[in-house]
């Protein structure tokens, strides 16, 4: 019903209104959705490589590259699993990186000076500690 208000489209059934009639209304919408969508995609392309410049992120920062490891914790296991006996071996890190007095593992997120001397155009090889 009307009630008095205009209303520009109602999905409330009259007998005027058609299934066909709403289906243009849906696509209607939809055409206007994506267009307000492909306007707003620039300023979020936009903005999201503003903050990969600004922190230095990677695809494996961000999980987009193969193998690559995800920033944040893990979610939580549904239900805490009991373990019994002993604990699994852990794998040996490997030789590492060395700059004089710094030290990295080669695991876990790379530390600034090693992303600022990668990003200066060396190499993980210069620093390989042998």
């Amino acid at each position: 019903m009307n009630n008095g208000k205009a209303d520009t489209f109602s999905l409330e059934p009259t007998m005027t209104t058609s299934l066909l009639e709403i289906n243009k209304e849906i696509a209607r919408l939809q055409a206007q959705a994506d267009k307000l969508k492909s306007k707003e995609i620039g300023g979020v392309i936009k903005r999201i490589r503003e903050a990969i410049e600004a922190y230095g992120l990677t695809a494996a920062d961000l999980g987009l590259a193969p193998g690559g490891a995800k920033r944040g914790r893990k979610p939580a296991a549904a239900e805490p699993v009991a373990r019994r006996g002993r604990k699994a071996a852990s794998r040996p890190a490997g030789p590492g990186y060395r700059d004089g007095d710094k030290f990295w593992s080669g695991r876990g997120r790379r530390p600034a000076w090693i992303v600022e001397a990668l990003a200066a155009g060396k190499s993980l090889d210069d620093f390989a500690a042998r």
